[in-house]
């Protein structure tokens, strides 16, 4: 079982039993919304494929698939005193939006997901990442967590598109994962400009069409989403689990209450 080497708004690694047990025997896990990939990484299935539509993200899993420990190294090496500060922060922060080494945006990458605020990850509208500098006081560098995804990195198939594009790809013998962005527990809650355009309604009603697609195709689908009495409706035809989750994202410790969480299921 390894853990998640990024910091994720979200991520799932504390659910990954809850997640487990409704999920399906099969041969291959698929997820359309890789993110931090806690499930992949945490569960034993004979292949992956893990998809999301945050081309730097993927970029991160594909140079350290390709590149192994010399790429651990090489992001190790932006974790300095040095580089822990604000100035050197928004320098390093500058030079990933501009980059076009491949390489290089992937360390760059890892050293903004532990040196910026919260771990978050969000870009302004001209797809620049903008957030701010995060003051911890030792960021973490997760050379073990990193090997432990190149452990499985042959048996993980990556692709970089939108959820739509993952689940047309599903077949008999795969159970699939879908990890969303969640909907709004309310209105000033819209945390969705994890990539570009955000995640609207339309696009969880869009996503339910092709999980019930997929649904016949596949062992099973299991979906995490807010539990809200819209999202029990839209729903309403699988099978839901109700959970309560803690919550890591707030700025202040003391607003890190639990929320209430649900997992959907269809199967085929």
């Amino acid at each position: 079982m390894s853990k998640p080497f990024l910091k994720w708004a979200g991520g799932k690694a504390k659910l990954v039993a809850n997640i487990s047990h409704q999920l399906p025997q099969a041969k291959r896990l698929v997820e359309p919304f890789a993110g931090s990939a806690a499930v992949s990484l945490a569960l034993e299935f004979d292949t992956y494929l893990l998809n999301d539509a945050n081309a730097d993200l993927i970029n991160v899993y594909s140079i350290l698939k390709e590149e192994k420990q010399e790429f651990i190294d090489y992001a190790q090496s932006f974790f300095t005193p040095e580089n822990n500060q604000e100035t050197r922060f928004y320098e390093w922060r500058e030079c990933f939006n501009h980059t076009e080494n491949c390489v290089e945006k992937a360390a760059l990458f890892m050293y903004l997901n532990r040196h910026a605020f919260n771990g978050l990850c969000r870009y302004n509208s001209k797809g620049g990442f903008n957030v701010p500098f995060g003051r911890y006081k030792s960021p973490y560098f997760p050379a073990d967590e990193m090997r432990g995804y190149i452990e499985k990195s042959d048996r993980i198939t990556l692709m970089c598109g939108d959820f739509q594009a993952a689940l047309d790809l599903v077949q008999f013998d795969d159970a699939v994962y879908c990890d969303p962005p969640y909907v709004p527990l309310n209105e000033t809650a819209s945390f969705t400009a994890y990539s570009q355009g955000g995640f609207t309604w339309q696009d969880q009603v869009s996503l339910l069409q092709c999980v019930e697609q997929a649904a016949q195709k596949c062992r099973g689908v299991v979906l995490s989403n807010h539990d809200t009495a819209a999202t029990r409706e839209l729903y309403r035809n699988a099978y839901i689990e109700a959970l309560e989750v803690q919550r890591n994202i707030a700025a202040k410790g003391s607003s890190r209450v639990k929320v209430g969480e649900l997992l959907a299921r269809w199967h085929e």
